[in-house]
């Protein structure tokens, strides 16, 4: 039987579908990459904004058509979407013939044997609604499907949280933290299969063995997967600002794996929109944060993520967010215009900001980051790096790589001009001839 997967959202909904792949394949399925080819089609959906709501229906609806006159007898609709709106696409999307929560993902296999049911159409519709709360027990032996050198390694699931913007802890849960030793074995097998950088994720690392070692963990985690040989990069993604600890300062300062970069989503640097966000923490103390990392590290890179629109904001307050991008530099920033998502607190919020003056905003912060990132850019070159090989571009005859300051997907590339035979994976040294851009123009030393 042939199935065509797709997956949608974030790096750690990616990891759901890692899991989901393997066990499919582990239970003799075949994947394939052409879906007029497939006779079963699952989509691992999201909906943590209304873009990504939108694309999870609009791609169960082209994958519908499958169905149609098609080979593809089987329409399987998992992750976020499907755990919010399912009764919705039950109704909406009746082409649908099994839905999978976010927790349900490890009974794929038997849904999809439950549905066909021996037949060669399917005989019933089937649902895996767990509670959200639960944690299937991931997978040691997964496929990396990454296409690079590098995997997400996802070390929690759902938060505690609770800012008042967002729907995750409706969607994923409370805060589970994966067990030490099921995250080690992971790696262990990632990095006996060419896996060479583990990306570390979860709505919330910082705050990572909490919950099952009643302390955090995360330093204690690094220091084990550092010792795994084959792994060279580890990189941290989502760090709460108000729970970065000097135990976790430290061991990124003296463990020669742990990549000096940090991802801290701050959304906004007005103390008033910060207090109606929910955020745990204000302007001084986020600003404090940023100079003692770089005053420990001086070499860090610190990417972060802000919100503009959000309800009420005024423009003194989109001001202080300017001037809060001014002072603090970051060298890798994303924005996003605030998403009104229904059963969240902000969304009963009064003063809803219009849609041109958030996306106006938006481009206001992106320029603004734009001078501040072509800057530290251009002030890289004649600098040599340790970069890790991504990719080859034929057509440009060029190798896609990247710094520890990069992770993939997000940030910048180098692109490297040689003669040497490279693979996803290698890590070369370089020099940095020049940039365009985000982006770095680098030639072989090493």
């Amino acid at each position: 039987m042939n199935i065509y997967f797709v997956s949608l959202g974030c790096d750690k909904n990616f990891v759901d579908s890692e899991m989901m792949v393997t066990s499919l394949r582990k239970s003799g399925y075949n994947i394939t990459y052409e879906p007029d080819k497939a006779d079963a089609i699952i989509v691992n959906t999201c909906c943590f904004i209304g873009d990504a709501k939108e694309e999870s229906i609009n791609t169960l609806l082209e994958m519908a058509e499958y169905k149609e006159g098609g080979k593809c007898r089987l329409l399987v609709a998992t992750g976020c979407l499907a755990q919010r709106y399912h009764d919705e696409i039950k109704e909406e999307i009746p082409e649908v013939d099994v839905i999978i929560g976010t927790t349900g993902y490890d009974n794929l296999v038997e849904c999809i044997r439950c549905a066909l049911d021996g037949k060669s159409q399917v005989t019933k519709k089937v649902e895996s609604l767990k509670s959200i709360d639960y944690l299937p027990e991931p997978l040691i032996d997964r496929d990396a499907l990454s296409g690079g050198g590098y995997a997400y390694l996802k070390i929690a699931e759902g938060c505690d949280k609770c800012c008042t913007y967002c729907i995750i802890p409706k969607v994923r849960g409370k805060y589970r933290s994966v067990p030490m030793e099921n995250l080690i074995a992971q790696a262990k097998h990632l990095a006996a299969n060419g896996i060479s950088e583990l990306i570390l994720v979860a709505q919330e690392t910082t705050l990572y063995g909490k919950d099952i070692y009643k302390k955090k963990s995360l330093p204690k985690l690094l220091e084990k997967l550092s010792c795994i040989e084959g792994i060279k990069w580890l990189r941290i993604l989502y760090c709460y600002p108000e729970e970065i600890t000097d135990e976790l300062i430290n061991v990124i300062k003296t463990l020669p794996k742990v990549c000096h970069y940090l991802d801290i989503p701050m959304q906004h640097g007005a103390n008033s929109v910060l207090k109606r966000m929910g955020r745990r923490t204000d302007r001084e103390e986020l600003r404090d944060v940023v100079e003692k990392l770089r005053r420990e590290i001086p070499d860090i890179a610190l990417r972060t993520t802000i919100i503009t629109g959000f309800p009420g904001e005024t423009d003194k307050e989109f001001e202080e967010l300017k001037e809060f991008v001014k002072e603090n530099r970051f060298e890798r920033l994303g924005v996003f215009t605030y998403s009104q998502e229904e059963d969240t607190p902000a969304a009963e919020m009064s003063e809803q900001i219009p849609e041109k003056i958030k996306e106006s905003r938006r481009d206001s912060i992106m320029e603004l980051q734009q001078q501040i990132a072509f800057e530290k850019s251009a002030s890289l070159t004649g600098k040599e790096l340790d970069v890790i090989v991504d990719g080859y571009l034929p057509e440009d005859e060029v190798y896609i790589c990247r710094t520890y300051m990069d992770a993939p997907d997000v940030d910048g590339y180098v692109f490297v001009n040689t003669n040497w035979q490279l693979v996803s994976g290698d890590f070369i040294k370089v020099k940095i001839t020049g940039s365009k851009e985000y982006d770095l123009i680098g030639e072989v030393i090493q």
